[in-house]
Protein backbone atom coordinates (compact mmCIF):
# COMPACT_ATOMS: atom_id res chain seq x y z
CA UNK A 1 0.00 0.00 0.00
CA UNK A 2 0.92 3.28 -0.91
CA UNK A 3 0.75 6.53 1.40
CA UNK A 4 0.01 10.09 -0.14
CA UNK A 5 -0.57 13.52 1.42
CA UNK A 6 -3.03 16.24 -0.31
CA UNK A 7 -1.91 19.68 0.20
CA UNK A 8 -4.52 22.72 -0.32
CA UNK A 9 -3.25 25.24 -2.55
CA UNK A 10 -3.63 28.10 0.35
CA UNK A 11 -0.06 29.59 1.25
CA UNK A 12 2.09 32.09 -0.45
CA UNK A 13 4.95 29.62 -2.09
CA UNK A 14 7.84 31.19 -0.27
CA UNK A 15 6.30 29.03 2.47
CA UNK A 16 4.41 26.26 0.70
CA UNK A 17 7.67 25.01 -1.14
CA UNK A 18 9.21 23.99 2.62
CA UNK A 19 5.70 22.04 3.10
CA UNK A 20 6.18 20.11 -0.29
CA UNK A 21 9.90 19.50 0.02
CA UNK A 22 9.24 18.39 3.39
CA UNK A 23 6.55 15.78 2.73
CA UNK A 24 8.93 14.24 -0.10
CA UNK A 25 12.31 13.70 1.87
CA UNK A 26 10.13 12.77 4.44
CA UNK A 27 9.02 9.63 2.33
CA UNK A 28 5.57 9.73 0.88
CA UNK A 29 4.74 8.02 -2.25
CA UNK A 30 2.57 10.79 -3.72
CA UNK A 31 1.34 14.54 -3.07
CA UNK A 32 -1.80 16.14 -4.32
CA UNK A 33 -3.82 19.25 -4.54
CA UNK A 34 -7.35 20.19 -5.14
CA UNK A 35 -8.40 21.68 -8.33
CA UNK A 36 -10.66 24.67 -7.35
CA UNK A 37 -10.64 28.10 -7.90
CA UNK A 38 -11.93 28.18 -3.90
CA UNK A 39 -13.36 25.97 -1.67
CA UNK A 40 -16.46 25.58 0.58
CA UNK A 41 -15.46 27.22 4.26
CA UNK A 42 -12.04 28.87 2.81
CA UNK A 43 -13.74 30.21 -0.26
CA UNK A 44 -12.92 34.08 1.26
CA UNK A 45 -9.00 33.17 1.95
CA UNK A 46 -6.41 32.89 -0.07
CA UNK A 47 -6.23 30.02 -3.14
CA UNK A 48 -3.48 28.93 -5.65
CA UNK A 49 -3.72 27.70 -9.28
CA UNK A 50 -3.51 24.10 -9.60
CA UNK A 51 -1.02 23.68 -12.16
CA UNK A 52 1.23 26.73 -11.64
CA UNK A 53 1.66 25.22 -7.61
CA UNK A 54 2.09 21.68 -8.89
CA UNK A 55 4.95 22.77 -11.71
CA UNK A 56 6.93 24.62 -8.42
CA UNK A 57 6.58 21.64 -6.74
CA UNK A 58 7.47 19.35 -9.05
CA UNK A 59 10.80 21.53 -8.86
CA UNK A 60 11.58 21.09 -5.13
CA UNK A 61 10.40 17.16 -4.85
CA UNK A 62 12.58 14.26 -6.43
CA UNK A 63 10.78 11.10 -5.35
CA UNK A 64 6.53 11.55 -4.95
CA UNK A 65 4.29 11.34 -7.46
CA UNK A 66 2.47 14.73 -8.33
CA UNK A 67 -1.20 15.03 -8.93
CA UNK A 68 -4.73 16.69 -8.89
CA UNK A 69 -7.64 15.31 -6.70
CA UNK A 70 -9.31 16.51 -8.68
CA UNK A 71 -9.60 18.21 -12.01
CA UNK A 72 -13.16 19.33 -12.47
CA UNK A 73 -14.51 19.44 -16.01
CA UNK A 74 -17.12 22.42 -14.34
CA UNK A 75 -14.40 25.15 -15.21
CA UNK A 76 -11.80 23.42 -17.10
CA UNK A 77 -11.67 22.61 -20.94
CA UNK A 78 -9.97 19.20 -21.70
CA UNK A 79 -7.90 21.01 -24.23
CA UNK A 80 -6.27 23.44 -21.48
CA UNK A 81 -5.83 20.78 -18.94
CA UNK A 82 -4.39 18.29 -21.15
CA UNK A 83 -1.68 20.83 -22.58
CA UNK A 84 -1.04 21.65 -19.20
CA UNK A 85 -0.90 17.97 -17.93
CA UNK A 86 1.62 17.35 -20.93
CA UNK A 87 3.84 20.03 -19.50
CA UNK A 88 3.58 18.71 -15.92
CA UNK A 89 4.62 15.51 -16.87
CA UNK A 90 7.79 16.62 -18.82
CA UNK A 91 8.47 19.33 -15.72
CA UNK A 92 8.16 16.12 -13.04
CA UNK A 93 10.14 13.60 -15.33
CA UNK A 94 7.10 11.32 -15.23
CA UNK A 95 5.55 11.50 -12.15
CA UNK A 96 2.35 12.85 -12.64
CA UNK A 97 -1.59 11.94 -12.27
CA UNK A 98 -4.39 13.64 -13.82
CA UNK A 99 -7.03 13.15 -11.51
CA UNK A 100 -10.51 13.91 -12.74
CA UNK A 101 -13.56 13.96 -11.23
CA UNK A 102 -17.31 15.58 -11.63
CA UNK A 103 -16.67 18.21 -9.25
CA UNK A 104 -18.88 19.32 -6.44
CA UNK A 105 -21.89 22.34 -5.86
CA UNK A 106 -20.42 22.89 -2.74
CA UNK A 107 -17.06 23.63 -3.98
CA UNK A 108 -18.07 26.50 -5.90
CA UNK A 109 -17.06 25.91 -9.33
CA UNK A 110 -20.43 24.47 -11.10
CA UNK A 111 -21.67 27.96 -11.89
CA UNK A 112 -18.53 30.05 -12.03
CA UNK A 113 -19.07 29.94 -15.77
CA UNK A 114 -22.55 31.31 -15.43
CA UNK A 115 -24.78 32.02 -13.09
CA UNK A 116 -26.96 29.18 -13.52
CA UNK A 117 -25.30 25.58 -11.19
CA UNK A 118 -25.07 22.82 -13.58
CA UNK A 119 -27.38 19.95 -12.74
CA UNK A 120 -26.30 16.70 -11.50
CA UNK A 121 -26.85 15.43 -14.55
CA UNK A 122 -24.71 18.13 -16.63
CA UNK A 123 -21.70 17.18 -14.47
CA UNK A 124 -22.10 13.86 -15.20
CA UNK A 125 -22.23 14.49 -19.07
CA UNK A 126 -20.17 16.69 -18.76
CA UNK A 127 -17.32 14.41 -16.78
CA UNK A 128 -17.92 11.66 -19.68
CA UNK A 129 -17.15 13.66 -22.51
CA UNK A 130 -14.19 15.70 -20.41
CA UNK A 131 -12.29 12.01 -20.03
CA UNK A 132 -12.94 10.44 -23.34
CA UNK A 133 -11.75 13.76 -25.05
CA UNK A 134 -9.05 14.15 -22.38
CA UNK A 135 -7.67 10.43 -23.28
CA UNK A 136 -7.67 11.27 -27.01
CA UNK A 137 -5.74 14.27 -26.04
CA UNK A 138 -3.08 12.60 -24.40
CA UNK A 139 -2.56 9.88 -26.39
CA UNK A 140 -2.55 11.48 -30.03
CA UNK A 141 0.13 14.43 -31.42
CA UNK A 142 -3.19 16.25 -33.02
CA UNK A 143 -7.20 15.79 -32.31
CA UNK A 144 -10.05 16.77 -33.41
CA UNK A 145 -13.08 16.18 -31.70
CA UNK A 146 -17.08 17.20 -31.33
CA UNK A 147 -19.15 16.70 -28.33
CA UNK A 148 -21.90 18.79 -26.98
CA UNK A 149 -19.81 19.81 -23.99
CA UNK A 150 -16.58 20.20 -25.70
CA UNK A 151 -15.00 20.16 -28.91
CA UNK A 152 -11.49 20.38 -30.13
CA UNK A 153 -9.97 21.14 -33.60
CA UNK A 154 -6.34 20.25 -34.37
CA UNK A 155 -5.54 20.36 -31.01
CA UNK A 156 -1.70 19.96 -30.92
CA UNK A 157 -0.07 17.99 -27.76
CA UNK A 158 3.57 17.52 -29.23
CA UNK A 159 5.73 16.62 -27.80
CA UNK A 160 3.50 14.61 -25.69
CA UNK A 161 3.56 13.09 -22.64
CA UNK A 162 7.22 11.36 -21.01
CA UNK A 163 4.79 8.44 -19.51
CA UNK A 164 3.65 6.39 -22.36
CA UNK A 165 1.30 5.67 -24.14
CA UNK A 166 0.22 8.53 -21.86
CA UNK A 167 0.19 9.96 -18.43
CA UNK A 168 -1.97 7.70 -15.87
CA UNK A 169 -5.54 9.31 -15.06
CA UNK A 170 -7.12 8.86 -11.83
CA UNK A 171 -10.86 9.07 -11.79
CA UNK A 172 -13.10 10.15 -9.07
CA UNK A 173 -16.44 8.05 -9.55
CA UNK A 174 -18.87 6.23 -6.89
CA UNK A 175 -21.67 5.70 -8.93
CA UNK A 176 -21.87 2.93 -12.17
CA UNK A 177 -21.38 5.85 -14.61
CA UNK A 178 -18.18 7.12 -13.49
CA UNK A 179 -16.99 3.67 -12.43
CA UNK A 180 -17.35 2.55 -16.07
CA UNK A 181 -15.12 5.33 -16.82
CA UNK A 182 -12.88 4.65 -14.41
CA UNK A 183 -12.64 0.84 -16.47
CA UNK A 184 -11.91 2.06 -19.33
CA UNK A 185 -10.02 4.94 -19.02
CA UNK A 186 -8.53 5.04 -15.58
CA UNK A 187 -5.19 3.47 -14.13
CA UNK A 188 -6.35 4.43 -11.01
CA UNK A 189 -9.53 5.41 -9.21
CA UNK A 190 -10.90 7.46 -6.25
CA UNK A 191 -12.97 7.96 -4.02
CA UNK A 192 -13.66 9.62 -0.62
CA UNK A 193 -15.58 7.22 1.18
CA UNK A 194 -19.73 7.85 1.62
CA UNK A 195 -20.96 10.29 -0.74
CA UNK A 196 -23.81 12.11 1.94
CA UNK A 197 -21.29 13.03 4.49
CA UNK A 198 -23.74 15.14 6.01
CA UNK A 199 -25.50 11.93 7.47
CA UNK A 200 -22.78 11.49 9.83
CA UNK A 201 -20.92 8.00 9.96
CA UNK A 202 -18.85 5.72 12.11
CA UNK A 203 -15.63 4.39 11.39
CA UNK A 204 -17.26 1.13 10.45
CA UNK A 205 -19.89 2.22 7.89
CA UNK A 206 -17.00 4.40 6.48
CA UNK A 207 -14.90 1.19 5.76
CA UNK A 208 -18.32 -0.59 4.78
CA UNK A 209 -19.25 1.56 2.08
CA UNK A 210 -15.62 1.94 0.79
CA UNK A 211 -15.49 -1.87 0.30
CA UNK A 212 -18.76 -2.04 -1.60
CA UNK A 213 -17.28 0.50 -3.81
CA UNK A 214 -14.44 -1.40 -4.28
CA UNK A 215 -16.44 -3.93 -5.10
CA UNK A 216 -18.56 -2.20 -7.52
CA UNK A 217 -15.62 -0.85 -9.31
CA UNK A 218 -14.27 -4.46 -9.41
CA UNK A 219 -17.66 -5.72 -11.39
CA UNK A 220 -17.26 -2.70 -13.68
CA UNK A 221 -13.45 -3.80 -14.74
CA UNK A 222 -15.27 -7.11 -15.48
CA UNK A 223 -17.97 -5.95 -17.65
CA UNK A 224 -15.40 -3.27 -19.50
CA UNK A 225 -12.58 -5.51 -19.56
CA UNK A 226 -10.79 -3.42 -17.14
CA UNK A 227 -7.65 -4.56 -15.09
CA UNK A 228 -9.03 -4.27 -11.53
CA UNK A 229 -5.85 -6.08 -10.25
CA UNK A 230 -3.44 -3.37 -11.74
CA UNK A 231 -5.50 -0.27 -10.75
CA UNK A 232 -4.24 1.74 -8.23
CA UNK A 233 -7.47 2.58 -5.59
CA UNK A 234 -7.27 5.00 -4.01
CA UNK A 235 -8.96 6.55 -0.89
CA UNK A 236 -8.57 10.06 -0.17
CA UNK A 237 -8.94 9.55 4.20
CA UNK A 238 -11.81 11.84 5.86
CA UNK A 239 -13.44 12.37 9.57
CA UNK A 240 -15.46 9.40 9.30
CA UNK A 241 -12.52 7.12 8.95
CA UNK A 242 -11.97 7.84 12.45
CA UNK A 243 -8.63 8.85 14.56
CA UNK A 244 -6.26 7.87 12.42
CA UNK A 245 -3.95 10.84 13.15
CA UNK A 246 -3.57 9.77 16.89
CA UNK A 247 -0.73 7.88 17.07
CA UNK A 248 1.12 5.71 14.39
CA UNK A 249 -0.28 2.44 15.34
CA UNK A 250 -3.80 4.03 14.82
CA UNK A 251 -2.87 5.02 11.40
CA UNK A 252 -1.08 1.30 11.25
CA UNK A 253 -4.59 -0.12 12.11
CA UNK A 254 -6.68 2.06 10.01
CA UNK A 255 -4.45 1.12 6.66
CA UNK A 256 -4.81 -2.60 7.50
CA UNK A 257 -8.39 -2.65 7.43
CA UNK A 258 -8.53 -0.53 4.02
CA UNK A 259 -5.88 -2.86 2.74
CA UNK A 260 -8.10 -5.71 3.54
CA UNK A 261 -11.52 -3.74 2.08
CA UNK A 262 -9.18 -3.97 -1.67
CA UNK A 263 -7.18 -0.06 -1.28
CA UNK A 264 -3.82 0.36 -2.66
CA UNK A 265 -3.72 4.01 -1.71
CA UNK A 266 -4.66 5.97 1.64
CA UNK A 267 -4.00 9.91 0.79
CA UNK A 268 -3.98 12.36 3.75
CA UNK A 269 -4.59 16.07 4.12
CA UNK A 270 -1.88 17.82 5.52
CA UNK A 271 -3.22 18.96 8.61
CA UNK A 272 -4.12 22.65 9.17
CA UNK A 273 -3.67 24.65 12.32
CA UNK A 274 -7.34 25.92 12.38
CA UNK A 275 -10.49 24.68 10.70
CA UNK A 276 -10.98 22.09 8.66
CA UNK A 277 -8.23 19.10 8.65
CA UNK A 278 -7.24 21.23 11.64
CA UNK A 279 -4.84 18.20 13.66
CA UNK A 280 -1.50 18.00 15.37
CA UNK A 281 0.80 19.17 12.52
CA UNK A 282 3.57 16.44 13.71
CA UNK A 283 0.76 13.83 13.11
CA UNK A 284 2.79 12.87 9.32
CA UNK A 285 5.96 13.44 10.49
CA UNK A 286 5.51 10.68 13.05
CA UNK A 287 3.43 8.56 10.76
CA UNK A 288 6.71 8.35 8.05
CA UNK A 289 8.74 7.68 10.93
CA UNK A 290 7.06 5.04 12.73
CA UNK A 291 4.43 3.46 10.07
CA UNK A 292 5.12 3.85 6.53
CA UNK A 293 7.84 1.25 6.18
CA UNK A 294 4.75 -1.56 7.64
CA UNK A 295 2.23 0.30 5.56
CA UNK A 296 4.40 -0.41 2.34
CA UNK A 297 4.27 -4.13 2.96
CA UNK A 298 0.65 -4.19 2.94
Amino acid sequence: MRTGVLILPEERWTRAARTWRTFDELGYDSLWTYDHLSWRTLAEGPWFSTFPVLAAAAGVTRKATLGTLVTSPNFRHPVGAAKDAVALDDISGGRFVLGIGTGSVGAGDSNVLGRETFSRRERTERFEEFVRLTDELLRNPVTTFTGEHFSAYEARMIPGCVQWPRLPMAIAATGPRGLALAARYGQAWVTTGPTDWARGFTPEECLEAVAAQVAALRAACDRAGGDFDAMDRMFVVTDPAGDFLSTPDAFLKMAERYAAAGITHLVLHAPREEGIYAADTEALHRIATDALPAVREM
